[in-house]
């Protein structure tokens, strides 16, 4: 069981099994190199390299701002809604159907926008030199959690994701203030009908149930009641927050026992005062970075990691909701690093699509299959299930996704679906580019390029695949594939008996834990 303090892992102790651990929590994993070069510079060093990533370039993102159209969903002009009005009233069915047809086209266009979005983002986690970044940018996504198939305008769903990005290890209070102007959230959760004479209580709630406090925190249905009071007016127009003072509530309002005239930043100062607040949310990011097992799941952890979690709230009060400073500690720490905690979380099917990618080399192919793979999964971006975000943990895992995990490993190592695509998995082939394994054993090798037995090369190619010790079946069963292959002088050979034994591997259970 890892002890309950937050104090740091002996720097000395950090070897290679731990930085390849720190690279797949606080990011997507890494290569063989990767991982020796992040041993090398040591804990601290390391750390601040993933944290810190804003000292790195940041990637070009001149692709999404040339291609993405911030128009093609927008409101008509005086002119166009000057003509639907006249079509309505004269019941002009020709004007009818072409406005229609119109809003069909945009529509459509739309969708193709998002599915480029989504190969945007996808490729954006698979070469970042901040996973980091993005991993939290994936962690708002799924906490702060809207769909495209309500909002309709993938330009609100860009413009959201930015915000994560940009807010990723910053301020959770400033994010939560920027959330609640959102235009996406404001769709989502329809906050765009608050009004005065007619209050809606959906945005009101999620923040206390699922953004800032968790369920059954002390609040009561009154509460969220007058929450929404102070939410009314809060609304957009096109892609821009707009405050309708005319629609909001300016009366006096009770939240929690406290009575004033509460606008929505008033309403986060009284959500941000309690206590809940900071453990709620360290909750969430102990699921997501440490162990997303029943019992944490279930918010019934063992004692040693509810007073872990309560010490980083702590700190998280202490540094007014910064959150880096929370990430730093949680990366350091000797319990982030405990045994117990390795291979504790499963990944989700974004970070095993990319975390393959990233670790073992393995060319992209096609990244529309990729994200179909992904959405079969369960994991669709921009998509979440429902404002509950993915659950995430065991969820990931049934009979059917299973199947399409090692489905989708094959198809990365070797451009084909297992069995000739037959049953259900990445429905296109993609690229047929060669992937080349050797890189993953070359330090293995002696001054004359020879590989070493057969047996040690399986250990090897285990330790940087699996997040987790092999039991000896294991290894014996990659050492039977590698073993007629390894033959000196064959690099072909050899190529092809590396890449079946990562074909087993990847199909082994243990592979879907990080």
């Amino acid at each position: 069981m890892p002890i309950d303090s937050l104090r740091q892992l002996d720097p000395a102790k950090f070897d290679e099994t731990r930085a390849r651990h720190l690279l797949s929590r606080a990011g997507f994993g890494g290569t063989p190199e990767q991982v020796a070069a992040l041993t090398r510079i040591g804990l601290l060093r390391a750390v601040d390299h993933l944290v810190d990533y804003d000292r790195l370039p940041e990637p070009d993102d001149a692709e999404s701002a040339a291609r993405f159209s911030p128009d093609i969903i927008r409101p008509p002009t005086e002119a166009e809604a000057a003509e639907a009005r006249r079509a309505r009233r004269e019941n002009d069915e020709p004007a009818l159907e072409r406005l229609q047809r119109e809003r069909n086209r945009r529509q459509a266009m739309d969708r193709e926008q998002l599915a480029a979005m989504r190969r945007w983002w996808l490729r954006r986690m698979i070469e970042s030199p901040r996973p980091l970044e993005e991993k939290m940018t994936l962690f708002w996504h799924g906490h702060f959690a809207t769909g495209h198939r309500t909002i309709e305008d993938s330009w609100h769903m860009l413009l959201q994701n930015r915000l994560f990005r940009r807010r990723a290890t910053g301020n959770f209070g400033a994010l939560a203030s920027e959330i609640i102007r959102d235009p996406a959230m404001l769709r989502y959760l329809d906050n765009n009908r608050n009004r005065r004479r007619s209050p809606n209580e959906n945005l009101a709630r999620e923040l206390m149930e699922l953004f800032v406090l968790g369920e059954g925190t002390g609040y009561t249905e009154r509460d969220i009641k007058e929450a929404a009071r102070a939410l009314t007016g809060y609304t957009f127009v096109d892609d821009q927050f707009v405050f309708r003072g005319g629609d909001h509530d300016d009366g006096p309002k009770t939240i929690f026992g406290r009575s004033g005239n509460f606008d929505g930043d008033g309403l986060l100062r009284l959500l941000f005062e309690r206590p809940a607040a900071s453990e709620f949310i360290c909750w969430k990011l102990y699921r997501f970075f440490v162990d997303d097992g029943p019992a944490v799941s279930a918010r019934t952890p063992p004692r040693a990691v509810q007073g872990f979690i309560r010490r980083l709230a702590a700190l998280l009060r202490e540094s007014r909701f910064e959150l880096r400073p929370v990430l730093r500690t949680l990366f350091l720490s000797e319990h982030f690093h405990h045994p117990s905690v390795m291979a504790a979380t499963i990944k989700s099917p974004v970070q095993l699509v990319v975390q393959t990618v990233r670790s073992l080399g393995t060319p992209v192919r096609n990244l529309s299959t990729l994200l179909e793979a992904c959405a079969m999964m369960g994991q669709e971006l921009f998509q979440p299930p429902n404002v509950k975000g993915w659950d995430g943990g065991r969820a990931w895992i049934n009979t059917a996704t299973v199947f399409v995990r090692q489905n989708v490993a094959v198809f990365m190592l070797t451009g084909a679906q297992p069995g000739g695509g037959r049953g259900r998995g990445p429905a296109r082939q993609g690229s047929l580019d060669r992937y080349d394994a050797r890189p993953l054993v070359d330090h293995l090798r002696d001054p004359a390029g020879a590989l070493p037995p057969p047996r040690a090369v399986a250990e090897a190619i285990a330790r940087v695949t699996l997040a987790c010790e092999p039991a000896p079946d294991r290894i014996d069963a990659v050492e039977s594939v590698l073993a007629p292959r390894l033959a000196p002088g064959s690099p072909d050979e050899e190529n092809r008996g590396l890449v079946a034994a990562l074909v087993l591997i990847t199909a082994l259970p243990e592979y879907q834990l990080c």
